[in-house]
């Protein structure tokens, strides 16, 4: 991630990332001192760090006012444009403002999220901003108390009062199914989100709306569990393509799932959109350089992650300020997957 608007003279994570020869991730595991790193790639990183003098500016930060003028960014992983363009928005935020950006990576493995929560909330950074946590409340009790400052992002929590950023996942839905609606599709298939996830309810009831408001019957057959990732578009693809009356058009929660539907339908041997209609949500960076250009819902994600930034420097600013939800709107965006059935 570029770092364009810091001051040059401030030595930052991405300058020991570049120095050591690893990647951004892997340095703020080493500096923190988590496990899960070769004792080579710890030693590298550290003399990287010394010879730059990146540790002595973390503690000098600290002595100061108990501050490290540092935000703690914990994602679930880096392996999908959804996750970096919301980084990218954090990073092209804080570097307006005092603030350094620290990031740490769960990578989806249950339990470690605690452990990442308790180490950096203790005086590594003075606030947090969570990505898609699967399970806030497993996160937000590991905070040292109820008044730290985070933010969630495409989460709510309804337990702990949290601030949160998020997209109209309802309505977005809504707009997908209406569309294909209006293309003359009533067999319409749909894989879900994860079921923790709020977003995944929002967009399943949006497009179980969209079928009450046009009377089409909602029919459970024609909607398949997924989990956000390709793996499960895919899957469910098959599922939905082996019905005895297969869908003639497929929602898919998000475009990584709309990825691994469109392998599936490709592999069946039929085309898209001539034979059956493809519609995801997100709008990725990839999303355009699929075969076919894919038809989805776009989040401004970019935009959620300077919301995120701006949400907890004010948190930071005023600790009593109130907690609140920030949704930001959606926008169907119509490429080439999409298309009236056929007959």
């Amino acid at each position: 991630m570029e770092h364009s608007g810091r001051k040059t003279s401030k030595v930052t994570i991405l300058d020991v990332a570049k120095e050591s020869g690893v990647s951004y991730s892997t340095v703020s595991r080493v500096l923190n001192d988590f496990d899960f790193v070769k004792e080579s790639t710890r030693e590298k990183v550290l003399a990287a760090a010394e010879k730059l003098g990146y540790v002595a500016n973390i503690q000098a930060r600290s002595l100061a006012g108990g501050k490290t003028q540092i935000i703690g960014l914990l994602v679930p992983g880096l392996d999908n444009d959804y996750i970096s363009e919301i980084t990218s928005g954090i990073d092209q935020e804080l570097a307006h403002s005092d603030y350094d950006l620290m990031l740490y990576t769960t990578h989806r493995y249950q339990g470690k999220e605690s452990l990442y929560v308790r180490t950096v909330a203790n005086g590594l950074v003075d606030g947090l901003i969570f990505i898609v946590p699967h399970d806030s409340q497993r996160y937000l009790e590991a905070l040292p108390n109820q008044d730290f400052p985070y933010v969630l992002i495409d989460q709510i929590d309804n337990t702990y009062n949290s601030t949160t950023v998020d997209a109209t996942n309802w309505q977005g839905a809504y707009d997908a199914t209406s569309y294909l609606i209006g293309l003359g599709h009533t067999r319409i298939g749909m894989i879900t989100g994860h079921p923790k996830l709020n977003s995944a309810k929002e967009r399943h009831d949006g497009y179980r709306a969209a079928l009450q408001h046009h009377r089409i019957r909602y029919d459970e057959t024609l909607v398949v569990t997924g989990d956000f990732l390709t793996r499960s578009g895919y899957t469910g693809g098959q599922q939905l393509l082996s019905l005895k009356n297969p869908p003639t058009a497929i929602f898919a929660a998000n475009d990584l799932t709309a990825f691994g539907v469109l392998e599936a339908i490709h592999q069946a041997g039929l085309r898209i959109p001539e034979d059956i209609s493809v519609i995801g949500f997100d709008d990725i960076p990839h999303a355009s350089l699929v075969y076919p250009k894919l038809t989805t819902v776009r989040q401004p994600l970019v935009q959620i992650g300077r919301v995120a930034v701006r949400l907890l420097l004010e948190k930071l600013d005023n600790p009593e300020q109130e907690a609140r939800r920030v949704t930001l709107a959606t926008e169907l965006v119509i490429r080439d997957s999409c298309a009236p059935p056929r007959g």
